[in-house]
């Protein structure tokens, strides 16, 4: 088990595109691992491998109730999305303290490289299309609050700052 500090923004390596995985191996499998162990423990439902400051193109999911059907993805790109949207709170351990309600849609098909390497398209609806969006912003150096206004995501770092200064997050 290993569990690694998240880097925190404006860190670089949060806002550039992550290097694609040409095949899966024990290094892959070993990150994908910590990076389980590490969004458990936070806890969350998904995490880019970006995040705990690798930058391979790495991302898992685990949004089910009893965290008990995690999905290990390479290279995950959005195939197809519903044109309905919904909207859920989202953060971010690299912006830690803050949150905002942010719209995508509801259900995605999505292709990935599994544990396997085998390059297969899946469907995520809910919670797990959400976390699945999140994430693969993530991988091409994307926060959740780039998906405000301007004033909107200033006023979430600037929050976030003062939490850190004040020694509350």
């Amino acid at each position: 088990m290993a569990i690694h500090t998240f880097i925190k923004f404006p860190d670089k390596r949060l806002m550039i595109k992550c290097n694609p995985v040409v095949s899966i191996s024990d290094l892959e499998r070993k990150i994908w691992r910590d990076m389980f162990d590490s969004m458990y423990d936070m806890p969350g439902v998904g995490l880019a491998a970006c995040q705990i400051g690798i930058t391979r193109a790495l991302a898992v999911v685990d949004a089910g109730d009893g965290r008990d059907k995690p999905v290990s993805m390479a290279n995950p790109v959005i195939l197809h999305a519903s044109a309905v949207m919904v909207e859920h709170q989202e953060g971010s351990p690299n912006l830690p303290g803050v949150w905002a309600n942010i719209k995508r849609p509801r259900a995605v098909t999505v292709g990935f490289m599994d544990e396997n390497s085998v390059q297969i398209e899946r469907d995520f609806v809910g919670l797990w299309a959400t976390s699945i969006q999140h994430q693969i912003d993530h991988l091409n150096g994307v926060m959740f609050f780039d998906h405000l206004s301007k004033v909107k995501r200033k006023m979430l770092i600037i929050k976030s700052q003062k939490l850190a200064k004040q020694g509350l997050i």
